[in-house]
């Protein structure tokens, strides 16, 4: 294959390349036209690669012009060949096991394993398409702004504030002083007293809650590092955050997309959290050890003796 410039953008050598991580990682430098054909592309590959180019264009509120573009920018001659790609690739992730008929419903009578089959196809497949999707030289700079924050404010709402929680019981952990905020009204207070050397970190799948962005957008109104979480690289969320963390995730219909981020977001802040941990090693060994054991008596007892550390009923 020749490759040339298109557009300004160079073409990628996808022979024997991923199609759809080779579409997210060039997610960042599309624009305008060029962008919603790959998102459109991302949100479902399969039926990209039955649509003919007239469709995709149509969906895509774009031209056929606009999608032969996007093809040549990815390092094909035309649609015909990224078609072939796509399916390919969805094939491979069948055969794989990846996702095994993800969007059939799941009928009541269904039993348990096919259940279970179904919910961990569509966990894996949003986890791998995370760590396709995710730049980590993001995660990087939310590590080192962490790492040297006085302080870290976290906000979400509903499915996200569970999240949240999660990052800020683990950052406590380590010694970080971090605080989840799940009230708009607490929150915005908190993140009213921000300044330059805190961390502020809004999670929302959408990208599109208005609670997480205007307790990001205090925060970074006062001097905050800002870091969003999101699945939506042009939400109104990360439009505002000085660092975007993206996930993937695979869309079923026995479970909405909001839950569906939740693992995803999951994997990216525990990532997160180690890098942290890795970049103040010392005073996470030594929160780590002085943690353990405040609560060391509490835990189930040692030696087999079951009664050793309960509190006497008399």
């Amino acid at each position: 294959m020749v490759e040339r410039e298109v557009d300004g953008y160079a073409p990628t050598a996808v022979v024997d390349a991923s199609v759809i991580p080779t579409v997210r990682a060039k997610l960042p430098e599309f624009t305008g036209a060029l962008q919603r054909v790959a998102e459109l592309v991302l949100a479902d590959p399969a039926s990209a690669a039955r649509s003919t180019i007239v469709e995709l264009a149509e969906r895509s509120g774009t031209s056929p012009a606009t999608v032969t573009r996007f093809c040549r920018a990815l390092g094909f001659e035309g649609y015909a060949d990224l078609r072939l790609g796509i399916a390919a690739e969805t094939g491979r992730a069948r055969a794989a096991g990846w996702s095994v008929d993800i969007g059939r419903e799941i009928e009541p009578g269904d039993p348990l394993t096919k259940v279970l089959e179904q919910v961990m196809a569509a966990d894996t497949r949003a986890m791998h398409d995370t760590a396709a999707l995710l730049d980590l030289s993001e995660v990087e700079r939310a590590a080192q702004a962490i790492a040297g924050a006085s302080r870290v404010s976290i906000f979400g709402a509903s499915g996200s504030a569970l999240v949240g929680e999660e990052m800020q019981f683990s950052l406590h952990r380590i010694g970080v002083a971090a605080w989840a905020w799940t009230d708009v009204h607490n929150g915005l207070a908190s993140a009213a007293l921000s300044r330059p050397g805190d961390v502020a970190l809004g999670i929302s799948h959408s990208g599109q809650t208005r609670e997480t962005i205007e307790m990001l957008a205090e925060a970074g109104s006062h001097g905050a590092t800002t870091i969003a979480l999101t699945s939506f690289p042009r939400s109104a969320l990360a439009e505002l955050a000085d660092v975007v963390l993206l996930t993937a995730t695979q869309a079923t219909t026995f479970r909405p997309d909001a839950l569906s981020a939740r693992h995803p977001q999951l994997v990216v802040l525990d990532l997160l959290y180690v890098a942290v941990a890795q970049r103040t090693h010392q005073r996470s060994h030594a929160a780590f050890q002085r943690t353990a054991q405040a609560v060391d008596p509490h835990k189930a007892a040692k030696h087999g003796d079951p009664g050793a550390n309960r509190h006497s009923l008399h």
